[in-house]
């Protein structure tokens, strides 16, 4: 999504705009920033207890990479607001390097948003897949599906943002060329034609199946947090990049304030790669645990899978018998 046309914000305040405008968007990026400050915390607790503390399984590594994916935005986001408030309110709003500067956050911004929301998509289609088809699932999944996936994924969030800023530089994007016009055509189509039916459907399925396999026993921790995940992404995220294609191509009854759309987009992205850590902890909070749930154990209980807690029941199993014949063959 290119934003590259808020740099040049001070000459658009100067009309159209109040005096204290300036102010008023300085202060809202500002209260992002620290928006992004508590995501970004979250984002790094997930990613090191799943890079070294908890055992990784298949939905893990999505999840991890998820949490790459969404730490990285928001480091982006802050570069990118920083640079804006400096353009508003700074000593040296033009200084050398900036275009570039702006350049370059704005690709990883891309690409950490594309590549999020195609791992997102991803572990959702995994997810009802291993409840659609049970035995395929268990007997014919490649044991390295989920860190291939991950990176095929990752070269193609990477590959649609450069694409997407190198063809559509802020001059071509302004006069809507032939070109840039067929790249936000592709964006819009990969998101709202793609992503978003595959997530619905994925989800909704999902619930239906799990909603009859699972009546006399709970829903596991995990599937809650890939649906949840799921349908935040599609209500803060998605709708504006569908807004952000209708103002592109001028399909709009009215005119919207740019600014006032670029930070409406910023904050609901921000909140989506914020809420996602404290999803995972919320849901694997134990609350019938009289003692205190440690972030070891609430990620680890809400990312353990069913097949895990099969094996570390077997174990619990072999410990057990383990330990009583070993006492009967002490009393004997």
């Amino acid at each position: 999504m290119n934003t590259t046309s808020m740099n040049n914000t001070p000459d658009g305040l100067s009309s159209g705009y109040t005096e204290y405008s300036h102010i008023h968007f300085t202060i809202a990026a500002a209260v992002a920033i620290g928006l992004c400050i508590f995501g970004l915390i979250g984002n790094v607790i997930v990613f090191w207890y799943l890079c070294f503390k908890i055992q990784r399984n298949k939905y893990t590594v999505y999840i991890m990479n998820l949490s790459v994916a969404d730490a990285l935005f928001i480091v982006f986001t802050m570069i990118i607001l920083m640079v804006f408030i400096n353009t508003l309110v700074g000593t040296n709003p033009q200084f050398i390097g900036q275009e570039q500067l702006y350049l370059f956050a704005e690709i990883f911004y891309d690409a950490t948003q594309y590549s999020g929301m195609f791992i997102l998509t991803a572990v959702s289609i995994e997810r009802c897949s291993s409840v659609l088809f049970p035995l395929w699932y268990q007997k014919h999944r490649p044991a390295n599906l989920s860190a291939v996936m991950c990176t095929v994924l990752w070269m193609l969030g990477c590959f649609e943002s450069l694409l997407e800023n190198l063809v559509c530089t802020p001059e071509v994007f302004e006069k809507q060329s032939l070109q840039c016009s067929a790249v936000q055509i592709m964006v819009f189509v990969l998101a709202i034609g793609i992503c978003l039916p595959i997530m619905i459907i994925s989800s909704f399925t999902f619930l239906i199946k799990v909603r009859g396999t699972f009546k006399q026993q709970y829903t596991p921790k995990l599937s809650i947090i890939i649906i949840i995940a799921v349908f935040v992404f599609i209500l803060s995220v998605l709708p504006f990049n569908f807004l952000w294609f209708l103002m592109y191509f001028k399909l709009l009854l009215k005119d919207i304030d740019t600014v006032s759309v670029f930070f409406a987009m910023v904050f609901a992205t921000v909140l989506n790669s914020t809420v996602n850590p404290y999803i995972y902890y919320i849901v694997g909070w134990k609350r019938k645990q009289k003692s205190s749930n440690s972030i070891y154990e609430v990620l680890h209980g809400a990312f353990m899978d069913k097949d895990d807690e099969e094996k570390v029941g077997s174990k619990d199993n072999k410990s057990t018998s383990t330990s009583s014949k070993s006492i009967l063959t002490v009393a004997s």
